[in-house]
């Protein structure tokens, strides 16, 4: 069944608020015979008369009333809808969605989106705690807009990795462990850890600066919310190795951060499609770009 088209029903509305086919006609910009055409198809479809001349004046029918009061909600929806998706088009709205760790969620994107809201109130950033991986997976997949990845990454078709930051990794100590000025692995190593598991970048850098002293430690806890581990250390459960991510002080006197000896850094990257973004990421990605190191 051959659906009713929005250009009829607008041309019914239009001839019921002039009452008249030659006003509406003129309005419309469309010839007599159209405007009339348009009519006798809704009538045609409906099976019913839908409007009425008495004294030179258009007014609709009872039908014709009822259809009226649905045609211009329709209308009106229709206009809505369009006017919603310009307004995305242009940037003023527009949902965006993004995948980053607990740190980067907890210490950094406040920061971005603090900025995004003042100068783009109207774009809504949907945040998921996500790995680096399950990230990149969400972007090929199409669930995702950017994400903040750990680097290295192999971005893989269709994405592109671009590096963000360059924070430094600190050791976070209980305090009454009395640590050096700079902690090295083979003090650290003697020590309770707790780090996180096998599957972040995070895990892959900090075992690395291990085995190059030539130590293996093992973890006494793996966990991957660093807030959590950070309350771990401050009940003196054991030492981290944690990137400084912003200007976050320290969160608990029980707990003091010391520099590591040789240096050692988390790198960030932001990964998002290679094809042309909508302008709602593309200002979320200046947003981000703003806290670039």
């Amino acid at each position: 069944m051959r659906e009713i088209s929005l250009d009829r029903l607008r041309t019914l509305v239009v001839i019921a608020d002039l009452g008249s086919f030659a006003e509406a006609a003129r309005q419309l910009n469309l010839a007599p015979p159209t405007i009339s055409l348009h009519v006798a198809e809704l009538e045609a479809r409906i099976g019913a008369p839908l409007l009425t001349r008495a004294r030179s004046q258009v007014r609709p029918t009872a039908i014709g009333e009822t259809l009226l009061l649905r045609a211009r909600r329709l209308l009106a929806d229709a206009d809505l809808a369009l006017d919603e998706v310009r307004r995305q088009v242009e940037g003023l709205t527009g949902r965006v969605r993004l995948g980053a760790s607990t740190g980067a969620i907890a210490h950094l994107l406040p920061q971005a989106l603090e900025h995004l809201r003042a100068v783009h109130p109207g774009i809504d950033v949907q945040v998921q705690v996500l790995t680096s991986q399950a990230s990149l997976a969400g972007l090929r997949e199409g669930t995702l807009d950017i994400g903040l990845v750990a680097l290295p990454q192999v971005a893989g078709k269709g994405l592109e990795v671009t590096p963000w930051r360059r924070d430094p990794i600190l050791a976070y100590v209980p305090a009454d462990w009395q640590p050096p000025a700079r902690v090295t692995p083979a003090w650290l190593a003697q020590r309770a850890l707790i780090l996180n598991d096998s599957s972040t970048q995070l895990s892959r850098v900090t075992n690395d600066w291990f085995a190059a002293a030539g130590l293996y430690p093992q973890a006494r806890i793996e966990l991957n919310y660093n807030d959590a581990i950070k309350s771990l250390v401050g009940a003196g459960y054991g030492a981290t190795l944690l990137p400084q991510e912003g200007e976050a002080a320290e969160l608990d006197r029980r707990i003091v951060r010391r520099p590591l000896r040789p240096g050692l850094w988390r790198q960030l990257g932001i990964a998002c499609r290679q094809e042309q973004v909508e302008r709602a990421t593309g200002y979320v990605l200046q947003a981000l770009a703003r806290l670039r190191q």
